[in-house]
């Protein structure tokens, strides 16, 4: 097979130390799909391209930087992982740790995770710890335990996960030929964003690829670097990015001021509608996932970002599945009807469809 994950593709771009074995689910080149009807929805005059990082192993872009540093902790002989988690992370570490025979224990905000997501920490075989408090508590926490004992930490402080999650803006430059002019992504705690800068920086120096711009968004409930200060009680519906105090904060924030970009707020209602405009492409993505590109569409309204010939790409972080409670509470249940062929065609022919 040639195609080895992303530590075999990049490993001349990944600062990884020598002991670092390759612990690989053959994750990454995740698709950069055209999406020109909702260019046009937003407004035309612009390429826009999705990033699909839900077609990861585990369904979501932490399976690039949990490659690394999974594959790091087991070169120096960890036996054990440990995570905070908003609930992809656990996922994901439950998984490469499953694959490299390591102990992963995962601790998650009490009655704040997609079932989703906690089901996939369980079914890879984690032992999952729910703390009664917010995922900052649980990650003062993971650090403590990391801090006294030998157990690896593998949430995004562990600077080998960027190195693995930076490969996505290498794939993106590799399939445009080119960075995009701006690049549009949901920030939590904070990681991805800073990991997407490092990566386009580094592909600039030695392909001459160019730099986007970055708008990164929050969701308003859970928006610290957008209003200054850390939350204290976050809330929003796109779980996934329900932190209040992010650990890479600062770096986020460089990295949005580099760029020429900036980092804002939308509402959840804004974020659902987004989700649903991507449904209609045929892309579903958890709620989070949607926040970068309503993050755009609310520049694009009120005139503070111009797009005029530029391509941009949207970074959906997350497919569906890993967050299907906000589709499954709100859907209509299924018409029900007897196995009778004119009631069919009756049913399905009185109205359009």
């Amino acid at each position: 097979m040639s195609y080895q994950g992303v530590l075999h593709r990049y490993s001349q771009f990944l600062d990884l130390p020598s002991h670092t074995l390759n612990i690989s689910m053959l994750e990454g080149n995740t698709p950069l799909i055209p999406v020109p009807r909702l260019a046009v929805t937003l407004g035309g005059g612009f390429e826009l391209f999705i990033k699909f990082e839900g077609l990861n192993p585990t369904g979501s872009f932490k399976d690039r930087g949990m490659t690394a540093a999974v594959s790091e902790a087991a070169g120096r002989g960890a036996k054990a992982v440990i995570c905070a988690s908003t609930g992809n992370t656990a996922a994901s570490a439950a998984a490469y740790a499953a694959r490299a025979g390591m102990s992963c224990i995962v601790l998650i905000p009490e009655g704040k995770v997609a079932a989703g997501k906690l089901a996939g920490a369980v079914a890879y075989g984690a032992r999952v710890i729910q703390i009664q408090g917010s995922f900052d508590d649980a990650l003062t926490l993971v650090l403590g335990i990391t801090q006294n004992h030998s157990i690896a930490l593998v949430n995004s402080l562990n600077p080998f996960r960027l190195e693995g999650q930076k490969t996505a803006a290498f794939e993106i430059c590799d399939a445009l030929g080119k960075a995009p002019n701006w690049l549009c992504l949901p920030v939590g705690n904070a990681g991805n964003i800073t990991a997407y800068w490092m990566g386009f920086r580094q592909y600039e120096k030695s392909r001459s690829s160019g730099l986007p711009k970055i708008l990164g968004v929050q969701a308003e409930g859970s928006a610290p670097l957008v209003r200054g200060e850390p939350v204290k009680n976050p809330e929003t519906i796109a779980t996934a990015i329900r932190i209040g105090n992010p650990a890479r904060g600062e770096q986020a924030l460089e990295a949005a001021q580099e760029s020429g970009g900036r980092i804002i707020a939308v509402n959840d209602d804004k974020i659902l509608e987004m989700q649903r405009l991507l449904a209609g492409e045929g892309i579903w993505v958890e709620p989070a996932s949607a926040a970068g590109l309503a993050g755009l569409k609310s520049q694009i309204q009120s005139n503070k970002i111009d797009l005029n010939g530029a391509v941009v790409t949207a970074v959906c972080t997350g497919h569906g599945l890993k967050d299907p409670d906000i589709i499954t509470q709100r859907m209509v249940s299924p018409s029900a009807l007897p196995p009778d062929l004119e009631r069919l065609e009756s049913f399905i022919f009185e109205s359009d469809y």
